[in-house]
């Protein structure tokens, strides 16, 4: 039963008020259908025992040697028996039950006829449930009249209209509850969009302070949250790029004194540690930048965008012409920021490059049956792989796979970080996948980006 239930807070909230008004609806229905086959009986024995009181009225009235004549010249509704003899008949049904003994004793007694003709003594047998009903009565000069009838059973959906009635009020409660559904869940899925967006863009903007007093509470609390966590951001960045802003003085002296050591190894060793240190600032002073930016967002050609990166690629690397290619449509047109998405498709392509040996980039258009629409860039190389527990890892600020810690073939450690940071903050992701299944060194590895379409 779980694999059925629904997941959402409105199916679910759905589910339960039609659940709820089908069970009220069916303790309803029985109520009435119990009220109805009441009435319905009650209707029944009134009219059987005004017909019966009729003929006993017409039968007391009349001499003895007439009740045969009478009785055949009366008129009898269809599935009605009656016969007169000295001696009640021989019942052929069980005796009625007590309810309808006395149900039927008191109709007859209702019927206007002076005390002397009234029926000394009467036999019920039968009932409803038996669907025939069996009186005798016991006539004046020691005689009995014995009357049979039919009774139909209760049918308490007879009505033509009640159906249509059923069906539009049933309807009507149902849209009714799917609507305040609806409308009372709208607030929570404007604030799992609101989240959403604020986990792309910490500079979203803010939730609307509207409607119930309870929503705008929710709201007013989800602002206040992400006010707090773009200043928290906003004051680690700044703190971040101020730090690497204040070293490159320093390492610029360190520099000019170095220059002054005469024992050249030494020189040239310390020369290059502080390069290293001077492009880790380099580097943290654009993550800052790229945290910071507030570059607006625009319609631009994908494709187009793709194809320049590997047209660049390709040109500082003349003597691999073959190892950079572009396939995909020609035009592909989306909204993003231009200038942090080149820069973060153009990290996995030198990347690709630098540590694959090639860079192959592939563009799949969304599906156009997909909800939501989502275009896939694959970056794929051909060098030995990503050790299965660094597929993740690698994407950590200042985390290196090249142990040797040189600048030229291990680089700074932030551009993968900077790639997934401008990635997300479009909307999509970066995974990178070793494209053989087994996990073993070769084969090279992949990097997957998705984008909302």
């Amino acid at each position: 039963m779980l694999r059925f239930w629904p997941r959402s807070l409105a199916s679910q909230t759905a589910l339960v008020l039609l659940l709820g008004l089908a069970l009220v609806q069916g303790a309803g229905l029985t109520i009435h259908a119990l009220d109805r086959l009441d009435l319905q009986r009650l209707a029944q024995v009134r009219e059987v025992s005004a017909r019966i009181m009729g003929l006993y009225r017409q039968m007391a009235a009349a001499p003895p040697q007439e009740r045969d004549y009478d009785l055949g010249e009366g008129w009898l509704p269809p599935g009605y028996v009656a016969t007169v003899s000295q001696n009640p008949k021989t019942p052929t049904l069980e005796v009625a039950q007590p309810w309808m003994q006395r149900l039927v004793v008191v109709n007859l007694s209702m019927a206007p006829l002076p005390p002397q003709l009234r029926p000394r003594e009467v036999r019920i047998f039968g009932g409803v449930e038996e669907g025939r009903i069996m009186v005798s009565l016991a006539l004046p000069a020691r005689a009995w009249l014995n009357v049979e009838a039919r009774i139909d059973p209760p049918r308490p959906w007879h009505s033509p209209s009640f159906l249509y009635a059923f069906l539009a009020m049933t309807l009507a409660a149902a849209l009714l509850s799917l609507w305040a559904v609806r409308r009372l869940t709208e607030p929570v899925r404007t604030l799992a969009a609101a989240a959403e967006a604020l986990g792309r863009d910490v500079n979203a903007p803010p939730l609307p302070e509207t409607g119930p007093t309870e929503v705008r509470t929710a709201a007013a609390a989800f602002n206040l949250m992400a006010d707090r966590i773009r200043r928290f951001v906003k004051d680690r960045t700044e703190l971040l790029t101020a730090i690497g802003h204040d070293l490159r003085t320093p390492i610029t002296r360190m520099k000019l004194r170095t220059e002054f050591i005469d024992d050249d190894e030494t020189r040239r060793k310390m020369l290059a540690d502080l390069d290293d240190l001077e492009a880790m600032v380099s580097a943290t002073l654009a993550f800052g930048r790229d945290a910071a930016t507030s570059e607006p967002v625009a319609s631009l050609d994908l494709a187009e965008l793709l194809q320049t990166i590997v047209d660049e690629t390709a040109d500082t690397h003349p003597d691999k012409p073959d190892h950079v290619s572009y396939n995909g449509p020609s035009h592909l047109t989306i909204t993003a920021r231009l200038l942090s998405l080149k820069r973060a498709l153009a990290n996995l392509v030198n990347n690709a490059m630098a540590y694959g040996g090639s860079a192959h980039v592939h563009l799949i258009p969304p599906d156009p049956h997909a909800e939501p629409p989502v275009l896939t860039i694959e970056v794929i190389d051909s060098g030995p792989g990503i050790p299965v527990d660094q597929l993740d890892r690698v994407f950590e600020p200042f985390h290196r796979l090249e142990v040797s810690r040189n600048r030229e073939t291990g680089g700074t450690g932030l551009g993968l970080s900077i790639a997934r940071n401008i990635f997300r903050a479009h909307g999509g992701d970066v995974v990178l996948v070793n494209r053989r299944a087994d996990g073993q060194p070769g084969g090279g590895a992949k990097a997957v980006v998705t984008l909302p379409a």
